[in-house]
């Protein structure tokens, strides 16, 4: 919601569609934008109704859904495919994949904004057509930096009973990331196939923590090239949905594993 914010208040950003399938829960209005009255309603709705009293103008669709349900990839196809450029919030590795996947398949630029937990730091990392996929990039840094995460949430029961999950870190350091999210999301809006900002992923560090960051309010800057040997975006595609489910869970274990 943050970087919804940010972003939402550029003239520059005509229209919108949100997919959230989450309701607005109390362990959340310490760190957003809604009132502890909103509680119980969906965050889709809730955030759709923030955008259009700030923005009266603004075009905002919403799509109250699991990014990963069957039954809705047809619309979210559709939103994807009139899209300028995506940006992703996600917390849980199956949906970045998911959102990787479908902004490739439509040649679309992107961004994922990532709070580390404790609120540490962050990572901001931007996709273009042609480079890296979010698997090159995740591979790479898995490598490269070790850094506390956050337990995903299980989204495997849609509609169940799903266990409480609150995110360790100050409403502040959420908006940092988020922040430096918004304006790496405008350049690349604005500039298109020439942006280069000289990184693939920025870290920002916001605490010093023994034996993963030595300076509290670092950048780390990462260069990361499509690798020829990615199992997702290599120039050689999968050539059936069996072999792309295939490399989407070899990638998955690669990243367990590391």
């Amino acid at each position: 919601m943050p970087v919804l914010d940010l972003l939402c208040r550029d003239a520059r950003i005509t229209r919108v569609t949100l997919i959230e399938p989450d309701v607005y829960k109390p362990h959340n209005v310490e760190r957003h934008l809604f009132p502890a009255s909103a509680v119980g309603q969906t965050k889709a709705r809730l955030a759709e109704q923030w955008l259009q009293e700030r923005r009266p103008d603004l075009e905002v669709h919403t799509l109250v859904c699991d990014l990963l349900d069957p039954k809705v990839q047809d619309d979210i196809d559709t939103a994807a495919a009139s899209a300028d450029i995506g940006v992703c919030a996600a917390d849980n590795e199956p949906a970045k994949f998911h959102w990787d996947a479908l902004m490739r398949r439509h040649g679309k630029p992107w961004t994922l904004g990532e709070v580390l937990s404790g609120g540490i730091g962050g990572f901001v990392h931007w996709f273009a057509p042609g480079g890296p996929c979010y698997g090159c990039v995740a591979s790479h840094l898995k490598r490269a930096v070790t850094v506390e995460k956050p337990k995903a949430p299980d989204y495997s029961q849609p509609g169940g009973a799903v266990a409480e999950t609150t995110i360790p870190a100050s409403r502040a350091s959420i908006a940092a990331i988020a922040s430096m999210h918004a304006l790496i999301t405008l350049g690349l809006l604005a500039d298109g196939v020439s942006y280069s900002p000289g990184f693939t992923s920025l870290l920002w560090s916001l605490q010093r923590v023994p034996d993963v960051f030595e300076e509290a309010f670092r950048p780390y800057r990462f260069r990361i090239p499509r690798m020829a040997d990615c199992l997702i975006c290599r120039a050689s595609e999968p050539s059936s949905a069996e072999d792309l489910d295939v490399a989407l869970d070899q990638a998955l274990a690669r990243l367990g594993d590391a």
